[in-house]
């Protein structure tokens, strides 16, 4: 259940492994924003450098480990992100009685949005893998997969 034989999946490997690649790029460049200060930054590189060696297996050798991995992370990041954006409608502040201004409330929940559609896109992918890859012909211990 390690690797791939030769003739399984090449686009959707490969597919899984460019979307969390992009994942990755997206938390460096958020870190690098430094707008979540610094703790949160060295846990987003921490977490880059967890990601990148199984998007490295992914690429290379579709490694059903490496490919739960990445669901299991990704399904977390949504969890994470969800609990922030249903966080964020109780953010901010009021002036003089009147609510507080939501355009930067709405800049940062779309961009809450983006990150989860990305996570959730990154462990559909993941998952999906790994069920064509238990699917194959020839895989150990499949009975049917119609």
């Amino acid at each position: 259940m390690g690797r791939v034989p030769p003739g399984g999946p090449v686009l959707h490997p490969r597919l899984v492994a460019v979307v969390t690649a992009v994942s990755c790029v997206a938390h460096l460049w958020v870190a690098a924003a430094g707008h979540h200060g610094a703790w949160l930054g060295v846990l987003m590189v921490a977490l880059v450098a967890v990601c990148v060696p199984c998007t490295v297996h992914i690429w290379r050798h579709s490694r059903v480990g490496a490919l739960h991995q990445v669901t299991l992370s990704a399904l977390l990041m949504v969890g994470l992100h969800t609990a922030l954006l249903l966080g964020a409608g109780r953010a901010g502040h009021a002036h003089g009685g009147r609510p507080a201004s939501s355009a930067a409330q709405a800049t940062g929940s779309t961009q809450l949005l983006l990150v989860l559609g990305l996570e959730l896109a990154t462990a559909l992918l993941a998952a999906t893998l790994v069920a064509r890859l238990r699917c194959r012909p020839g895989a150990a211990g499949v009975e049917s997969c119609a």
